[in-house]
């Protein structure tokens, strides 16, 4: 298990760990919810998840710190977002105290999986919201699905932290009105192929236009986009098509 894994090798790839968290919305309430060894998921075939993309995620990490203590950067942040996404897509919100208690349950179970001060590496933390239960119109889902699981990972980019190579792509990520603000499947399988046609080309991601003119930057493939111009100004975009990350709006707070 973790005894045997290779700190400073991390990708940023899926391992098993100890356990996740499940919750189930039904009849207006989420049950209390628990810790499951079980990574797999079960839910009906027509679920408006599979077929109508109605699902949210958020990304988020745990840190050892040098002296041994289990870091969190602003879960609120994040728990709030989350639930920004749920209103986007019609699905339940998630109680802040619920989705941060949930997020240090299943981290504390798994800290033998945070990797070492020092090595670069973390544990990647994954909330997820689903729409599950029997359901064929394209209507909201009668039964909603919370669950957390966490993976120990190293830097997203190889090489960690080092410029990469970016190029720019004809193609949206999101519509200008659109979903481009909620953290949802959809925003990202729409990004897969640009992505890929980025790396084949030679570049590490692709950087979208906005998607009414195409002439000023909108973000990146893996994160939002912001600079420092000659002058020493911090700058980014400002669109209703960009996904609010939690470390630019951190570094515009610092700024």
């Amino acid at each position: 298990m973790a005894k045997e894994i290779n700190w400073k090798e991390l990708g940023f790839n899926y391992l098993k760990t100890n356990c996740m968290y499940v919750s189930y919305w039904k009849d207006g309430v989420w049950d209390d919810g628990e810790l499951v060894e079980d990574h797999k998921l079960s839910i009906d075939a027509s679920a408006t998840s599979l077929h109508y993309g109605q699902q949210s995620f958020e990304g988020m990490k745990a840190y050892r710190a040098k002296d041994g203590r289990i870091l969190l950067f602003r879960p609120e942040m994040n728990a709030r977002r989350m639930n920004r996404t749920a209103k986007r897509l019609m699905m339940p919100e998630i109680p802040e105290e619920k989705y941060i208690d949930a997020v240090k349950q299943v981290v504390k179970a798994n800290e033998e999986f945070i990797p070492p001060y020092g090595t670069g590496g973390s544990l990647y933390i994954r909330p997820m919201e689903i729409g599950v239960g029997a359901n064929l119109g394209v209507t909201a889902a009668p039964e909603y699905l919370f669950a957390v699981f966490v993976s120990p990972v190293g830097a997203y980019f190889k090489g960690g932290m080092t410029p990469i190579d970016l190029v720019t792509t004809e193609y949206d990520r999101a519509a200008t009105y659109g979903t481009g603000q909620a953290k949802c499947g959809g925003n990202y399988a729409a990004s897969l192929l640009p992505h890929n046609e980025a790396v084949k080309a030679g570049f590490a991601d692709c950087i979208y236009l906005d998607p009414l003119t195409h002439t000023k930057i909108d973000e990146a493939g893996a994160a939002n986009f912001f600079a420092i111009t000659k002058d020493n100004k911090f700058v980014t975009p400002k669109s209703p098509s960009i996904l609010e990350s939690v470390t630019k709006i951190s570094l515009l707070q610092v700024c």
